[in-house]
């Protein structure tokens, strides 16, 4: 059999990839079998079989690829200097994430995941590690916030760090189900909760007049 390099190899990986996401987005993970895939992929059975030997390897591999890109992400928010700047600048990264059309798919595939944890452990650590990522990075930037004084110390990082995982994740639930709402107005509205743990309340800027 001819070798093929490895930019042909990971392009391969990538097309089957895109096939399983687009599957799982349309009919979940119960309802799309590894034939769905092989047929959307346009490969063979045998080349597909080469990279995953199962759906679970399938679901695991689109998980970690979402983790490698959050990675860069959250490793670019918690280098900011000011842990406000930082926490302003996840939001931001989340708001265009939730209006971006080509993340739908995603979108709806980590639904899927989020239930599929309810049954599949294999799934569960991975969903896990998914959300404790972001969690970390949240954690991270409000200690900084405490330590500098900017932050009340009456809540816990941890707990701040999971209320706003979960508006995030419901914003998400809700983008999936159709519902048309404003993103920049509830951003503004998360941003109101963060401001809510700040020991004081933020200036107003004034504009200036010319």
């Amino acid at each position: 059999m001819p070798k093929i390099s490895d930019q042909k190899r990971e392009s391969r990986r990538q097309q089957i990839l895109d096939a399983a996401l687009a599957c799982f987005s349309e009919d979940g993970f119960h309802q799309t079998g590894m034939a769905d895939i092989v047929k959307r992929s346009g490969l063979s059975h045998g080349a597909v079989y080469l990279y995953f030997q199962s759906k679970d390897d399938l679901i695991e591999a689109l998980a970690d690829d979402r983790h490698r890109r959050e990675a860069v992400l959250n490793s670019v928010v918690q280098a900011a200097r000011d842990p406000l700047d930082g926490l302003r600048a996840l939001i931001d990264v989340y708001a265009q994430w939730l209006t971006d059309p080509a993340g739908d798919a995603r979108r709806r595939v980590g639904i899927h995941g989020w239930a599929e944890a309810l049954r599949n452990r294999r799934v569960r650590a991975s969903v896990v590690e998914g959300i404790d990522m972001p969690r970390a990075v949240i954690v991270a930037l409000v200690e900084r916030a405490q330590h500098d004084g900017l932050f009340k110390r009456d809540v816990g990082a941890d707990a701040i760090a999971r209320i706003l995982i979960a508006i995030f994740q419901g914003f998400v639930l809700q983008k999936c189900w159709g519902q048309d709402f404003d993103v920049k107005a509830c951003m503004v509205a998360v941003g109101s909760v963060i401001d809510g743990f700040r020991t004081t309340k933020p200036v107003a800027r004034q504009r200036t007049r010319t």
